[in-house]
């Protein structure tokens, strides 16, 4: 070895390292998703479990989406919107289990950079959307209880559609962006990614080099699209209860309790664990809490709202057993 190789060591070694790291990350064009692939023995138990579910899960809202239409006394805002929200549950699962079935099946996990990217996109963008969703409906109750006189007017089938359209449209420029920002970072080393969809927390854990700006971008969205929607629910319901208790009737404030009652669980329900996995510091969570955390929000929680609309409200209840007598005939 001459003097001018040994000179240069350092400065080759240096660019074969930079080679190296960037053919890692050129060369990266696809990732694998663990699932629960820890638990190898149960594989054939959880995908009968989540088939059940899922199976639940869209039959239910089918159901809703049915009579929310067809039943002339369920033509009212309340039921146009939990039309729309049971439509989004039927979009926001179909984005994560059927991949997931597919991953325990065949025990593979392999998903492509485009795959993840639009899995993602699709989370974020139904996830928010539930929550803008919620928000409005929150609205909709507070005019009922607290302005009933007027409320035809200020719910007026006009403003209903473009509340609706509002909540479609406003999250899809954001999610991209969004999206895009996360995947436009560098990928280099592991590729696998201890979940069962791609998420924000368990990809960003893969990303090479500093984050911290994507972080900060990550919690502001959340911020907007869980913390804004989820302060004007609390400000609904609180005039809501306060208008309640103002009632002499003890049966007027058990009938105004009642119609708030389904969709106030849901929303406890769907912002304690949503909230707990993207505004959760990184470091504070570990990968199977949020893991176990997000099962929640995308399987289970979709399985009991359409439970809670039906079991807890009486309209629904007596237009599925007028359908169920029609079907019978």
């Amino acid at each position: 070895m001459n003097e001018l190789t040994i000179l240069n060591l350092p400065y080759l070694q240096m660019e074969y390292k930079l080679r190296t790291e960037k053919s890692n990350i050129t060369a990266m064009k696809e990732f694998i998703l663990l699932g629960f692939s820890d638990i190898p023995n149960f594989q054939w138990v959880l995908s009968g479990i989540f088939l059940v579910l899922y199976l639940t899960i869209l039959m239910c809202n089918s159901v809703i989406v049915l009579i929310t239409r067809i039943d002339p006394t369920l033509q009212t805002p309340m039921y146009f919107f939990l039309n729309h929200f049971s439509i989004l549950e039927i979009c926001y699962v179909t984005v994560t289990i059927p991949r997931m079935l597919t991953d325990l099946l065949s025990q593979k996990g392999r998903i492509s950079f485009t795959a993840c990217a639009t899995q993602m996109c699709l989370v974020l963008l139904f996830g928010g959307l539930e929550c803008l969703l919620l928000a409005v409906m929150a609205y909709d109750r507070y005019v009922a209880v607290c302005n009933p006189l007027h409320y035809g007017l200020i719910m007026s089938p006009r403003v209903c559609v473009q509340l609706v359209t509002a909540s479609w449209v406003s999250g899809v420029p954001v999610v991209i962006g969004q999206t895009w920002q996360v995947f436009s970072l560098p990928f280099c080393g592991s590729t696998t990614i201890n979940h069962f969809f791609c998420d924000l927390p368990p990809v960003f854990k893969l990303a090479c080099g500093d984050t911290f700006v994507n972080e900060i971008a990550v919690y502001v969205v959340a911020v907007v699209f869980i913390m804004v929607p989820f302060l004007l629910i609390v400000v609904s319901y609180g005039k809501i209860i306060s208008n309640i208790l103002k009632l002499r009737s003890a049966r007027g404030r058990a009938k105004a309790f009642s119609t708030c009652s389904s969709h106030l669980t849901v929303v406890v329900l769907f912002y304690g664990t949503a909230s707990t996995t993207y505004l959760q510091p990184k470091p504070n969570q570990s990968e199977e809490t949020g893991k176990l955390i997000s099962l929640f929000y995308t399987v289970l929680i979709p399985t009991l709202n359409p439970i809670i609309y039906t079991l807890r409200n009486k309209d629904i209840t007596v237009a599925l057993r007028k359908l169920l007598r029609k079907l019978s005939i």
